[in-house]
């Protein structure tokens, strides 16, 4: 194995690739021919030295930094603060349109000499514009008459880490947790740096280190020593370090014998605890709490609610600027209603009852980051209420890191999904971003995919959803299209006869997915525990709404859950014009039909099939697309390093066996109730039913 090539997993996006075309490495460098750097701080150290290393390894020519703006065709690096009167009034009104983050990069003429001014308010925002001149030059855009004016639509930009104190990662698909506890304080890994470096070239600004599954002891001393080594490295990038907190912590660590959030001991305890951290760490985000669900500890534990339980703890940050991320993620096995209607009834009659240092943190849907779901009905249901996007990047639900799966199709899907709160064109992304709702605090979170695997995520396409999370959550509105472009350029190469097929590949594999696992609605079919591969017979587990079989409700008169008026009305959370749509069968989408009805297997769908031939032709069709996939990855060869073209090679055949597997599997349970024969163009299993209900996979990674 050559070190080079290898390395090339681990450099993501920032491969900053030599140039290859004389005349364009000419027409760079006849604009770039020296570095002024404005100011001093340890962000601009950063931002001279990404340009410098950049530069020189695309163009194959060092860049001086000088300090005086002597010549022409300097790039003049500072915040507001470090330019003179001069360049302030080239860029005018422009800084009028950003925030405290966001950056300008323009072209401007003093003293008849030609320059790229980059700037922001503060030097991160001047940070994130580096990383986005550099970006232009790895995807062969010009650098002439440059007018760039771009600012984040959200405050909170957040990767959520699932990690284990033990280095274990709940859902994590790449291998062991990057932080080494044991080394740290002392011992920085590179990994923290080009952590951090990759996160601020994409506009991420946060980072929850833990589990929300979490353990007290991480607020313990021992460990806030640890946490606060990192926060020194990530600072400088703009990252700020936030934690989960355990809401029993006050009884585990602090040795009381209580956790009521109106116990004057416990508010007590978490002020003193808060400001313990704060003096530790004076920019600390805050807390991301996990409460009431799924047997973790909670306010509901000593009979209080959701708002007694964030509002003490927003209280305690708020002296310190601290936020409180709330998750709405809750279903209750006392709850015999259904669990797709839960979150929504507990948390939409607190609107407006949530201190403003509060944001809801609430999934893309209601079920669990599965393939596809309809957008969660609590987006627009409180107008009072700051809430954030909580994503998932690491693919429990999708094939973990061997299957190749575009996400952010499946989130842009989620963004641009019209409420009607306020009527048409209130989408999902105008709640996220406060632009619906005037709220000051926004936020996108993204469960995190990372590990310490060389390449960082366990496929080499996973890197494109850690990429296109942070694209996305600095701006909801991106095309993923472009980000699929942007990326295979930055990472692979900028040849159209390899940006192509593979961007046109990209954009379909998530309807793949779809087809071969849950096509037409259908959800939650994942085998137990581990969610490895089908389960749709699954039928034993403590509670009904952990079953596969709660959510398909196959038998002889048909599949589907019905949600409409005549099941769980769960339409009704939903503004009256979604619901009209949802409700009635003929409107609602065909992707989502089984999500909202239960259907005879003779139901005739749009394209005239049967429900069971559509069905079975569906998971078809997603095998088919892998196989597409292969063939078209198979003629990259010459476009990419031989070690990353093996890797996706054998990453895609994994990916059509499963794909085969979840075909035959589903379709073999399915037929038991359907009873009818598989149509034409359905391969026909190789294996029976028992067989399928047979595997074991004491080796599946993530539980």
């Amino acid at each position: 194995m050559c070190p080079a090539l290898a390395q090339k997993d681990y450099k993501l996006w920032l491969q900053y690739e030599k140039k290859t075309d004389l005349k364009m490495i000419s027409g760079y460098l006849s604009n770039i021919k020296g570095i002024v750097v404005l100011e001093n701080t340890e962000t601009l150290k950063i931002a001279k030295n990404e340009l410098q290393t950049a530069l020189i390894n695309m163009l194959g020519s060092k860049i001086q930094t000088v300090t005086k703006l002597e010549g022409d065709n300097k790039i003049i690096v500072g915040s507001k603060l470090a330019l003179s009167p001069e360049i302030i009034k080239l860029i005018g009104s422009d800084f009028e349109k950003i925030n405290e983050e966001g950056f300008i990069i323009k072209s401007v003429s003093i003293k008849s000499k030609n320059h790229i001014v980059i700037t922001g308010k503060k030097d991160v925002g001047v940070l994130y514009g580096v990383y986005g001149f550099l970006r232009l030059i790895q995807i062969n855009q010009s650098i002439q008459n440059l007018n760039i004016i771009d600012t984040p639509k959200t405050n909170i930009r957040i990767l959520n880490h699932w990690d284990n104190l033990d280095r274990t990662v709940e859902r994590g698909y790449a291998g062991f947790s990057l932080w080494n506890w044991q080394k740290l304080p002392d011992f920085i890994d590179q990994r923290y740096i080009d952590y951090a470096r990759a996160n601020a070239s994409i506009g991420i600004n946060g980072t929850v280190l833990t589990n929300v599954n979490a353990n007290a002891l991480i607020l313990t001393p021992q460990y806030l020593e640890k946490v606060e080594a990192l926060a020194n490295v990530f600072r400088p990038y703009g990252i700020k370090v936030y934690l989960t907190a355990r809401f029993s912590a006050p009884i585990e660590i602090g040795g009381l014998k209580t956790a009521d959030p109106k116990d004057a001991d416990v508010v007590n305890w978490w002020k003193n605890k808060a400001k313990e951290i704060y003096k530790r760490i004076p920019d600390f985000g805050g807390f991301l709490v996990k409460a009431n669900s799924e047997g973790q500890p909670g306010p509901q534990n000593y009979g209080r609610d959701h708002v007694d339980g964030a509002n003490m703890l927003a209280d305690a940050v708020a002296p310190f600027g601290g936020v409180i991320m709330w998750r709405a993620f809750v279903y209750s096995e006392h709850d015999a209603n259904d669990r797709a209607k839960q979150a929504y009834a507990e948390f939409v009659p607190y609107d407006g009852k949530f201190k403003d240092n509060v944001i809801v943190q609430v999934k893309n849907g209601a079920i669990d980051f599965q393939p596809r779901e309809p957008f969660h009905p609590m987006f627009g249901a409180m107008p009072k209420t700051p809430l954030m996007m909580e994503f998932q990047i690491t693919q429990e639900y999708l094939g973990f890191s061997t299957h190749l799966v575009f996400l952010p199709k499946l989130f842009q899907e989620v963004l641009e999904a019209d409420t009607y709160q306020k009527g048409k064109g209130t989408t999902v992304a105008k709640v996220i971003d406060g632009t619906l709702t005037k709220t000051k605090l926004t936020g996108i979170a993204g469960v995190s995919n990372i590990g310490n695997d060389l390449n960082w995520t366990g496929h080499p396409f996973a890197q494109a959803n850690w990429y296109g999370f942070g694209r996305l959550a600095w701006n909801p509105g991106l095309d993923s299209e472009v980000i699929a472009d942007e990326w295979l350029r930055c990472t692979f190469s900028n040849d159209e006869n390899f940006i192509k097929p593979i961007t046109a590949m990209m954009i379909e594999s998530r309807e793949a997915v779809v087809n071969y696992m849950t096509p037409l609605g259908l959800h939650h079919i994942m085998d137990t525990g581990h969610h490895y591969g089908p389960g749709p017979w699954v039928s034993n587990l403590s509670r009904p709404e952990w079953n596969p079989v709660y959510y398909h409700k196959a038998d002889k008169n048909g599949i589907g859950f019905d949600r409409s008026k005549t099941g769980t009305n769960a339409t009704a959370q939903y503004a009256p014009e979604i619901e009209k749509l949802f409700d009635n069968v003929e409107t609602c989408p065909e992707k989502d039909l089984l999500w909202f009805h239960h259907l005879d297997w003779n139901y005739k769908l749009k394209n005239g099939q049967t429900l069971w031939n559509g069905l079975a032709l569906k998971y078809q069709e997603g095998v088919d697309q892998v196989k597409n996939m292969q063939n078209t990855w198979n003629k990259t060869e010459k476009y990419v390093d031989e070690e990353r073209f093996k890797e996706v090679q054998m990453l895609l055949e994994i990916q059509y066996k499963e794909a085969k597997w979840w075909r035959d599997a589903c379709l073999l349970y399915f037929q038991q109730y359907s009873g009818k024969e598989l149509p034409v163009g359905v391969e026909k299993a190789t294996q029976s039913l028992d067989y399928f209900k047979s595997l074991k996979f004491p080796f599946a990674p993530g539980n």
